[in-house]
C-alpha cells in the first residue's frame, strides 16, 4: 500500500530503489490483490539482494483464519551461516511441507516471481537438479550444500536425504559410510550427464 502513499514516496524508493519503484507502481493496479502481494515481495526480495547482502528469506504469516496475509518477515544475512540457521528455523515451523521439503507456502508462488517460486519446489526437483549442477564433479556433502542451498527450500537434511537416493539409485557414487546415513564429508562423484 505504501508504493503509491506520497507520504512515503521517498522511503519506498530507498526501498526498493527509484526505477524498480516506478516500475513496479505501474504494474501493480493491472495485477490481483494476490498477484500484487506476491510482485511486491518478489521485487523487495530482489532489491535487497542487489543491494549487497546476498541471503535472503520470505516468510508470509496469515491471520487466524487463513485466508488473508497478517504480514510478511524478510530476513537479511550477510553471511551463510546466519542463512543456514533461519532457514532451518522457518523450515520447522512452516505450517506444510511436500516430500519433507518445507514448503515456505506462507509465500505461495508461481513462475511469475521467480524468486519466491525457488521456495515452492519439492524434494524430487532437487535431485535432478544436483545431478546437472554437479554433473562431473565430485565433493563432499557440505560442500554441495554450501554451493547449491541459497535460494531453495531445501535444508541439509533435504541433501542428504536426496544424495542417500540418488546412491541407492546408482545415479552417483559415494564414499563409504554408514548405512542409512549421509555425513557432512562423505565425498560425492556426479557422473556426467
Amino acid at each position: 500500500m505504501g508504493l503509491n502513499n506520497e507520504a512515503v514516496r521517498e522511503h519506498m524508493d530507498a526501498l526498493f530503489g527509484e526505477e524498480r519503484a516506478e516500475i513496479l507502481r505501474a504494474r501493480l493496479d493491472q495485477l490481483s490483490p494476490r498477484d500484487r502481494e506476491l510482485t511486491i515481495v518478489e521485487e523487495l526480495c530482489q532489491a535487497i539482494r542487489e543491494s549487497g547482502p546476498g541471503f535472503v528469506l520470505p516468510f508470509r504469516f496469515k491471520d487466524d483464519h487463513g485466508t488473508r496475509t497478517s504480514h510478511h518477515l524478510i530476513f537479511v544475512s550477510k553471511h551463510s551461516r546466519g542463512y543456514k540457521i533461519m532457514k532451518e528455523i522457518m523450515a520447522k515451523e512452516s505450517s506444510d511441507s511436500q516430500q519433507g521439503v518445507a514448503t515456505f507456502e506462507y509465500n505461495p508462488a508461481d513462475l511469475r516471481q521467480p524468486f519466491l517460486f525457488g521456495y515452492a519446489r519439492p524434494l524430487d526437483d532437487l535431485g535432478d537438479m544436483l545431478l546437472e549442477e554437479f554433473s562431473g564433479k565430485t565433493l563432499k556433502m557440505k560442500e554441495i550444500y554450501e554451493q547449491h542451498n541459497l535460494n531453495t527450500p531445501y535444508t541439509a537434511k533435504n541433501y542428504k536425504q536426496v544424495l542417500l537416493q540418488l546412491e541407492q539409485e546408482r545415479k552417483i557414487v559415494a564414499a563409504k559410510h554408514r548405512k542409512n546415513t549421509f555425513g557432512d564429508n562423505v565425498v560425492v562423484t556426479f557422473p556426467h550427464q
